[in-house]
């Protein structure tokens, strides 16, 4: 079966037929406004047999890969407010597909999913339970499909059995989550209700006191959007250092002296300690720890420094093979006990894989 997948971003758009694990064509557009036109040219020149979507938000009704009619778009459509820089897009490429092939069959391949059976004390948010029930708030998680290609496929590189064992997967990237992930499953996560909870990323400010927000609402005249535009897209390593919030351009700034930004990658590094602490303290040890995702793969000093503070719990790298590595490889140091790996990020495979399992079924 030859599957297109979808891979909407908050501005960009991949496209990547795939037959089998082999990729047949692929496009990527840095900017893509929704329209049909690419899909549509994509699939006349190349065909599918079905379309997979990567879609941010399933909500609690969406908990694994879905083939969309009407009611389940509908659904979709109704969690946009949840993750507004994604699902609409999400849903731009549905609509667009299903319009253009109405007869191929289109499955939305959901972040969340991975994280839908999280145990009931890490996915409760300490509000009024009438609260929780009323509006299903809970702690939903998102990188989902990149952190169930990564736990596999890290697990594949360093000999270990896939699905076994305590692993902590690291997705970093302008937007960023951990997983802890026991046996196979999805024991905790950094992010939650929406995409903003969790580590300090490129633009977004990652847990903050929540009386901070109030403070700043109540006090100093700030609009809630207004607010929450300003965390989501002008604060993290961007707020801090005044770059685009680009890893390299904060690192390269380091270099050159600059203060704030030196500060800034000081902040984001202690962010990824103290949230890779907490991972390892919920699966109460570590096998394999893997790190994803355009930051996880290419920033070896951001590896060494996560590795360097797990090491109590027996982690540690091979200083050359940290710096060589920047697709799948195994980067753990002699006679470490805790195995380490980077793995190219691979949405497609799962989303190729989730979408050959929802048509067969």
């Amino acid at each position: 079966m030859r599957v297109l997948t979808v891979n909407a971003g908050s501005s960009s758009l991949k496209l990547v037929l795939l037959d089998g694990d082999e990729v047949v064509a692929h496009e990527h557009l840095e900017r893509w406004e929704g329209e049909a036109e690419p899909i549509r040219r994509f699939l006349d020149d190349h065909g599918a047999d079905a379309i997979g979507h990567r879609v941010v938000h399933g909500g609690t009704r969406i908990v694994e890969a879905a083939v969309v009619d009407d009611d389940v778009f509908d659904y979709l459509s109704s969690l946009t407010e949840l993750a507004p820089l994604h699902q609409p897009r999400a849903l731009g490429g549905l609509r667009a597909a299903r319009a253009i092939a109405p007869d191929t069959p289109s499955v939305a391949c959901v972040d969340t999913a991975f994280h839908a059976g999280l145990p009931a004390a890490a996915a409760t948010y300490a509000l009024p339970r009438s609260w929780n029930r009323m509006w299903s708030l809970r702690r939903y998680g998102f990188h989902g499909l990149s952190h169930s290609y990564a736990a596999v496929r890290g697990a594949e590189l360093v000999g270990l059995p896939p699905g076994q064992g305590r692993v902590l997967c690291c997705h970093l990237g302008a937007g960023a989550s951990m997983a802890a992930v026991r046996d196979g499953r999805c024991a905790d996560t950094t992010m939650g209700f929406t995409p903003e909870e969790g580590l300090v990323m490129n633009t977004r400010s990652g847990t903050i006191d929540p009386g901070l927000i109030g403070y700043l609402i109540n006090t100093k005249g700030f609009v809630p959007q207004e607010l929450f535009d300003v965390l989501a897209k002008h604060s993290g390593l961007a707020g801090l250092s005044g770059t685009s919030g680009d890893l390299r351009e904060v690192l390269a700034a380091r270099s050159g002296g600059d203060e704030d930004a030196s500060v800034a990658f000081d902040v984001y590094r202690r962010s990824l300690v103290r949230h890779a602490g907490a991972m390892v303290a919920v699966l109460g040890g570590l096998d394999l720890l893997v790190f994803t995702g355009g930051i996880g793969e290419h920033q070896p000093p951001v590896r060494a420094a996560v590795c360097e503070a797990l090491s109590f719990a027996g982690v540690a790298l091979d200083p050359q093979r940290n710096e060589a590595a920047s697709a799948d490889a195994d980067i753990t140091g002699i006679g470490a006990p805790v195995r380490t790996a980077v793995v190219q990020a691979r949405e497609d495979l799962e989303i190729a894989r989730q979408t050959r399992a929802a048509v067969g079924s």
